[in-house]
């Protein structure tokens, strides 16, 4: 499925990222023929590359770079991230690069709660083409995009969506990311998505104060 998509893309000299439904050999080989990259994550769909990069990292040593990241959202969170090239000539995966594992550890500043996480990947990219800082970089970019799915699909239900034909499906996605972004930037104090569209469903006047289309349209937000 991902294949034909692709097609008509111009993928040469990018990064193309994917969940472990997307980690398939057949895709990695598609990818590097088309001039591009792939930055994938294994899991148990691929036991076999899942077990062999675990059982590479099962001993290791300092990280090979930390990112943490500022407590702008209630919790702080710290990403390590290490790589290697030990599987490159072992593993039956195509084209690998380096192989990497990536820790992330989060801790609510409310409650002192921890949570730990551990994703496991593999990359055509090798440590001449991507230092560990931008692995780490093209992996949460790939997450960030996953959220902004997450958000459009919870919140109009997209993935169900019977607009289907012609420029439709990418026009109202277009519309539905504008909506998004409207409300994020307005979010004061702090609320869900969610809740931002309740409150302008009862109350539409609020809807062209936000676009700033009313004269006494505020500088700021709207007061609740």
């Amino acid at each position: 499925m991902a294949i034909p998509l692709l097609d008509g893309c111009d993928i040469a000299g990018k990064d193309v990222t994917g969940d472990a439904l997307l980690t398939q050999r057949a895709l990695a080989s598609y990818i590097v023929e088309r001039q591009a990259h792939y930055h994938f994550t294994a899991k148990a769909n691929q036991p076999g590359l899942q077990r062999d990069i675990a059982l590479q990292f099962g001993k290791r040593g300092p990280a090979d770079f930390v990112q943490i990241d500022p407590p702008d959202h209630g919790h702080i969170d710290t990403r390590r991230i290490w790589c290697s090239t030990a599987l490159n000539d072992y593993l039956d995966f195509p084209h690998v690069g380096q192989v990497f594992l990536i820790e992330r550890e989060s801790i609510d500043k409310k409650t002192g709660k921890l949570s730990h996480e551990i994703a496991l990947g593999v990359t055509s990219r090798t440590p001449e083409q991507a230092s560990p800082q931008r692995l780490l970089t093209v992996n949460r970019g790939h997450w960030a995009i996953e959220i902004v799915h997450y958000l459009i699909d919870w919140n109009y239900d997209e993935d169900r969506g019977r607009i289907r034909t012609g420029f439709g499906p990418e026009n109202i996605t277009r519309l539905r990311r504008f909506a998004v972004g409207i409300l994020k930037s307005f979010q004061k104090p702090p609320q869900s998505v969610a809740a931002m569209m309740r409150k302008l469903c009862f109350r539409t006047r609020l809807v062209f104060d936000y676009l700033r289309m009313t004269q006494n349209a505020a500088s700021t937000s709207p007061s609740p």
